[in-house]
């Protein structure tokens, strides 16, 4: 069983009302961490694949199902557990090349699914949130299906806010989690600018953080 098809099938095992109480658990934790997100948002599709996987990766779902995936399956809840999160791009040279510019590292990608090969080959210019698992034996590099990406407009704000978590000494998921919730603010406030959301003082949870229910879709960003 590949990686990609055993990610699904996590997924599907999580859906299990049984399994309802440990999602929400572990949903909670990624709305703190990222920003919520309800049915009602048209992005709503894009943060649960997110939110996925994370839940297989840094969150560790797959060991709460893991009697009830097969041998050939639990063999990468490691690698899952190991992926590598990067604020990626895809290098102009190479489409099958991933540059992370928040560690500096280049990843030549192997396995990727359709849709998610559809949005790299439209995403020119925009940065993006993602995780890869690599396994030595089959040789495999796979980009997983939960990619979040970020405006183009807000590509050039991103090198300094990426500046000022560094000389913080902010960990990669702090960091990446933070701009993930200054894409939710750029997305749910209509009238707030890219640099207005994308900025160093946003870096705290607290500077960046919505309330749940309704999108706020007409505040104003203080000028």
């Amino acid at each position: 069983m590949g990686l990609l098809e055993t990610v699904a099938r996590i997924v599907q095992l999580g859906g299990a009302p049984a399994r309802a109480e440990r999602v929400a658990t572990l949903r909670a934790s990624w709305e703190g961490r990222t920003g919520a997100f309800s049915p009602e948002d048209p992005w709503f599709e894009e943060r649960s694949r997110g939110f996925w996987d994370d839940a297989v990766t840094t969150q560790r779902f797959g060991r709460d199902v893991a009697d009830e995936l097969h041998e050939g399956e639990r063999v990468w809840l490691g690698p899952l557990e190991r992926a590598h999160r990067g604020l990626f791009r895809v290098s102009a040279e190479d489409r099958d090349v991933l540059e992370d510019v928040w560690s500096g590292a280049e990843l030549v990608v192997s396995t990727v699914d359709e849709a998610s090969r559809a949005e790299l080959d439209a995403s020119s210019g925009q940065l993006f949130d993602a995780r890869i698992v690599g396994i030595d034996d089959p040789l495999t590099v796979a980009l997983l299906p939960g990619a979040v990406f970020h405006s183009r407009d807000a590509t050039e704000h991103v090198a300094p806010v990426l500046a000022a978590a560094r000389a913080r000494g902010m960990s990669t998921g702090d960091t990446l989690d933070a701009l993930l919730r200054m894409q939710r603010a750029l997305r749910s406030l209509s009238r707030v600018k890219p640099g207005y959301a994308y900025r160093a003082e946003a870096l705290s949870p607290r500077a960046t953080a919505l309330p749940h229910g309704p999108v706020q879709r007409s505040a104003k960003a203080p000028t």
